[in-house]
């Protein structure tokens, strides 16, 4: 059955859980190996559907990607030169990440290709990258004058631009400076706040020549990528679940195991800590460039606070469970400049509306965010996931913290980010898993 039933734990969540790898990190391991000359090496790779759509891309450009054993991948890259035009659309399912970062780098390739995806991606606005490419003479064709997929490719030579992205987005900036690594000269990036940097991280692991500059990044066209190995840190999107569940249910102690923590995705540690949670980072280090800490969790009392501005893009994936620790605090949490959520997989200002409200929830959406009113405990009942993972696992976290039962419909969506993600939170409360 595509659905799951979650009751409140008799008692705290406790133990130590390993969360999977970083989907965003995986995406951009998998995209930069295959560009790089050489056999590249990736470790605790995200096995989930949103990633395979990126391998599945790239095995269809000519590149040879082996999966050895659990969570590890060896490819064989075939040089910024050595892509191979497909013999078939590219299908990238609900992974808006594949298709617009794609976007930028088949933009730049001397050959014909097409972009397409499930019901839902076709949904979500792509001119955010289709209108700088065309900038760089890029020839993309979409539904609506390009603002929906599929997306028609012509792909040719580019001019470098800079660019002064009206929203901060790392899948605009890094559709960019993947189309800039195939011209010559500089291309530059601008944002009004600093996206998550995942990019800017790896790409000088494989040669790349990238420097920062005011609000942005700058990248120099035509390197010689060389390939590398790469080890994932644990996805702190994923992360955030446990998290929360750890803080709204009553007597917990939860170590997160091997979690990443670069300062342009950790906002939701932040908020949490700024409600009164109790979390610690403990055995701080380094990982393939990436700080990387455990997360020791204990059960908060949490209050309400007001959010928004440059915090907002360090946490944008972890909104709508934070929506459920705001739900479950004592008084009032107030999301401003969160209008992203209105073009993820879903309307997540909506939907997570929705769905918290059956759970007797008291939210207010805005435009650009929520104002939710918290209490002691939300109650049980019925919930859609509106076939979006991160909508399904925070309604699954709503109900740790319920007075009664909740059952989440339509949960498949979850392995696109977090196969085993029911059966983990199951062994945790004592429940059923999927």
């Amino acid at each position: 059955m595509n659905r799951c039933e979650i009751a409140p734990p008799l008692g705290g969540l406790r133990g130590e859980v390993t969360i999977p790898g970083d989907k965003s990190v995986s995406h951009r391991a998998v995209i930069f190996s295959s560009l790089a000359e050489g056999t590249s090496s990736i470790g605790n790779f995200l096995c989930g559907e949103d990633n395979f759509r990126t391998v599945a891309a790239f095995r269809r450009m000519g590149v040879s990607i082996q999966e050895k054993g659990d969570n590890h991948l060896v490819i064989e890259g075939r040089g910024l030169e050595g892509l191979l035009e497909p013999d078939d659309v590219v299908d990238c399912g609900n992974s808006g990440t594949t298709m617009r970062l794609l976007t930028g780098l088949l933009a730049a390739q001397p050959f014909f290709s097409v972009l397409t995806g499930d019901q839902y991606l076709r949904k979500r606005p792509m001119k955010r990258v289709v209108k700088p490419l065309s900038g760089m003479g890029a020839l993309i064709w979409g539904r609506a004058q390009g603002e929906y997929p599929p997306l028609a490719i012509h792909g040719g030579r580019l001019q470098p631009i800079a660019y002064d992205s009206p929203i901060a987005s790392a899948q605009v900036k890094s559709a960019l400076l993947l189309a800039g690594l195939f011209c010559d000269g500089v291309t530059t990036v601008r944002e009004p706040f600093l996206s998550r940097d995942h990019t800017e991280r790896m790409l000088p692991c494989f040669g790349a020549e990238l420097r920062t500059v005011d609000k942005g990044v700058a990248v120099t066209g035509r390197p010689r990528l060389k390939a590398c190995d790469l080890t994932v840190p644990g996805d702190i999107s994923s992360a955030a679940f446990f998290m929360v569940a750890a803080l709204i249910v009553p007597r917990s102690e939860l170590l997160i195991r091997n979690v990443g923590v670069n300062p342009t995705r950790d906002g939701i540690i932040e908020a949490l800590r700024r409600m009164g949670g109790d979390l610690q980072l403990v055995d701080e280090r380094l990982a393939g460039g990436e700080p990387v800490a455990d997360v020791l969790v204990r059960g908060s009392r949490l209050k309400g606070i007001d959010i928004g501005g440059a915090l907002i893009p360090r946490m944008i994936d972890e909104i709508p469970v934070f929506s459920v620790a705001a739900a479950c605090a004592e008084g009032t949490t107030i999301i401003r400049d969160a209008q992203e959520l209105r073009v993820k997989e879903t309307d997540r200002i909506a939907a997570m509306t929705a769905e918290l409200t059956r759970l007797g929830a008291l939210i207010e959406a805005r435009p650009d965010g929520m104002v939710i009113n918290g209490r002691e405990r939300l109650t049980g009942g019925k919930v859609l996931s509106h076939g979006d993972h991160r909508i399904a696992m925070s309604l699954a976290v709503a109900g740790l913290g319920a007075a009664s039962p909740v059952e989440v419909e339509d949960i498949d969506c979850t392995a696109t980010s977090f196969p085993g993600f029911w059966v983990l939170l199951g062994r945790l409360a004592g429940f059923q898993g999927k």
